[in-house]
């Protein structure tokens, strides 16, 4: 098998980071889009202030749709190697275990709640995290993924 052929062949890997990147990406979209985030109006830039929420359900604010966005990009990106998609799931995964710690420990109505977070997005965070880990480490080692 050539490198060219490799290179076009999405691994399991890369097949998940492309997907959750995708999710990321179509999240923070739909965190823009009134109606689909409820207060749309009493969305604001960041903090625990902002009244909007994602499908009534998850408090968001502009920067919480901007890392939305950003982690979408980046999941698409980097699903262009097997490293870098074993990297976005792992490392992204990591990032939103510590996320969901904070959410537990930061006082809700602080101005340390900048993201801003609620049990809904902690649950959520908790889940996502681990998922991602959980890909990255059982899809990330494919023994048939061949080593140059």
């Amino acid at each position: 098998m050539t490198n060219d052929v490799r290179a076009a062949t999405a691994t399991p890997v890369q097949k998940a980071a492309l997907l959750v990147g995708a999710a990321f990406l179509l999240v923070g979209i739909l965190g823009f889009v009134p109606g689909i985030t409820t207060d749309y109006d009493h969305m604001e830039f960041a903090g625990h202030e902002s009244g909007a929420q994602l499908l009534g359900i998850f408090g968001v604010s502009v920067l919480h749709n901007i890392v939305h966005l950003a982690f979408g990009v980046a999941g698409l990106l980097m699903a262009r190697t097997w490293g870098g998609a074993r990297t976005f799931l792992l490392a992204g995964g990591l990032i939103y275990l510590v996320l969901t710690v904070y959410g537990w420990v930061v006082e809700r109505n602080g101005d340390a709640n900048f993201v801003p977070v609620d049990d809904a997005d902690n649950w959520l965070h908790l889940v996502l995290g681990a998922a991602m880990v959980a890909l990255a480490l059982a899809l990330g080692r494919d023994p048939a993924r061949v080593r140059p």
